[in-house]
C-alpha cells in the first residue's frame, strides 16, 4: 500500500508567540481608544455641567436685574477712594486689593422685584406697609438691618463690612464718615460720586412730610403730621427696602434673598430676615461693573467663570439694563 502524507500540523512556538503579542496589541490599543473615549465624554459632561450652572447663575442675577427699580451695588465710583467703587471683581484664588482697600469682593445687589409673594398673603412682600407703593417712606437705616449698608456685605469695596463711627449704623453708603448727609434731591450732596444713597428718616430733608407744600397723599391736606412720614399717611418708617443680593462664600456664588416672616426668631420681621441659596460651585472669577451709558441708561455688567478640577473652565459675560423688564 503507498504511505499516504499527512500535510497538516499544529503552530509552532513562534507563531504562537506572535499571534499573542499582535492581540495584546490590538487589545493595548482598542483599550487606549476607549480610555481617550471616556475621558473626552468626561470633559464633555464636566463642560457642559459648568456651563449649566453658570447658566442658571447669569440668569438668576439677570432677571434680578431687569425686574428691580433700584440698583443699590455696585455704587457709582467715589473720588474720595484709591479704588474704583463701581466695579467689584473677585477672583479665586484671593485676588489682591487696590490699596488702601484690604480684601477685593464682588458684589451685586438691587432692589426686590415688586411682584414677588414669598408668604402668599396677596401683598407683595417689597410693600412692607401693604399700601400700594414701594419704598417710599423707609427708615433712616434704610434697610432696617440696624448696620451700616447691607448687613454682612461689604458695601464700598473697602474690604471691610458693617463698620460704623460711633455705632452709627444709619451710614447707608458704608463710608465711614457722616450718616444721613445726603437726602434724596438729585443731588451729591456729600461729593462722593453718588446722588441720594444715604437720606435721613425725612428723605428729602425738607423738614416737612412728604414734598413740603404739596398734598402727596391726595386727601387735600398739605404737610399733616410727622416730618418723617415720607407718604404722608399718618405713618412713618414704615417702607424699608429690601435687598436681593449676589456675593460669594469661598468659591461659591450665593443669592439672598429677604422675606417676609421671622426668619431670625428675634420677634419680628427686619432685615436681617433673609434666605441664602448656592446658585454655583467651583467659581473662578465674579465681576460686576456698574455703567452709565450717554443716553442716561443704568446698566450692569456681569461676569462670571467656573472652573472645575481638571482645569476645564467656561465663562460667561452679558450686560443687562437696570428695570429693563419693567
Amino acid at each position: 500500500m503507498p504511505k499516504t502524507l499527512n500535510k497538516s500540523r499544529g503552530f509552532t512556538l513562534i507563531e504562537l508567540l506572535l499571534a499573542v503579542a499582535m492581540a495584546g496589541m490590538l487589545i493595548a490599543g482598542i483599550a487606549g481608544l476607549m480610555g481617550q473615549v471616556t475621558r473626552v465624554q468626561a470633559a464633555t459632561e464636566e463642560r457642559n455641567a459648568l456651563t449649566r450652572d453658570a447658566r442658571f447663575a447669569m440668569q438668576r442675577m439677570v432677571q434680578a436685574v431687569r425686574r428691580t427699580r433700584r440698583l443699590l451695588l455696585p455704587f457709582p465710583d467715589n473720588p474720595g477712594t484709591a479704588w474704583p467703587e463701581h466695579i467689584r471683581e473677585q477672583t479665586l484664588p484671593a485676588s489682591p486689593p487696590i490699596a488702601p482697600s484690604v480684601f477685593a469682593s464682588a458684589v451685586l445687589a438691587v432692589t426686590q422685584d415688586e411682584t414677588v409673594d414669598l408668604d402668599g398673603d396677596g401683598v407683595p412682600d417689597a410693600d412692607n406697609d401693604g399700601d400700594g407703593l414701594f419704598d417710599e417712606d423707609p427708615y433712616g437705616d434704610w434697610i432696617n438691618d440696624t448696620a451700616a449698608g447691607i448687613y454682612q456685605i461689604d458695601d464700598d469695596g473697602d474690604g471691610q463690612f458693617d463698620e460704623t463711627v460711633a455705632g452709627q449704623y444709619w451710614d447707608d453708603d458704608e463710608d465711614g464718615g457722616a450718616a444721613d448727609e445726603d437726602p434724596v434731591n438729585d443731588v451729591d450732596d456729600d461729593g462722593d460720586g453718588k446722588i441720594d444713597e444715604d437720606w435721613f428718616m425725612d428723605m428729602n430733608g425738607d423738614g416737612q412730610p412728604g414734598v413740603a407744600g404739596f398734598d402727596d397723599d391726595g386727601d387735600s391736606l398739605i404737610d399733616e403730621g410727622s416730618s418723617w412720614d415720607d407718604d404722608e399717611d399718618g405713618t412713618s418708617d414704615e417702607d424699608s427696602l429690601e435687598p436681593v443680593v449676589f456675593y460669594l462664600e469661598g468659591n461659591q456664588l450665593i443669592e439672598r434673598t429677604p422675606v417676609p416672616w421671622d426668619e431670625t426668631g428675634v420677634g419680628g420681621v427686619t432685615g436681617r430676615d433673609f434666605l441664602k441659596s448656592p446658585l454655583a460651585d467651583n467659581v473662578t472669577l465674579f465681576r460686576v461693573e456698574r455703567v452709565t451709558t450717554i443716553s442716561g441708561d443704568l446698566l450692569v455688567d456681569l461676569t462670571l467663570e467656573l472652573t472645575a478640577a481638571s482645569t476645564e473652565s467656561v465663562r460667561l459675560n452679558t450686560r443687562v439694563r437696570v428695570g429693563g423688564a419693567l
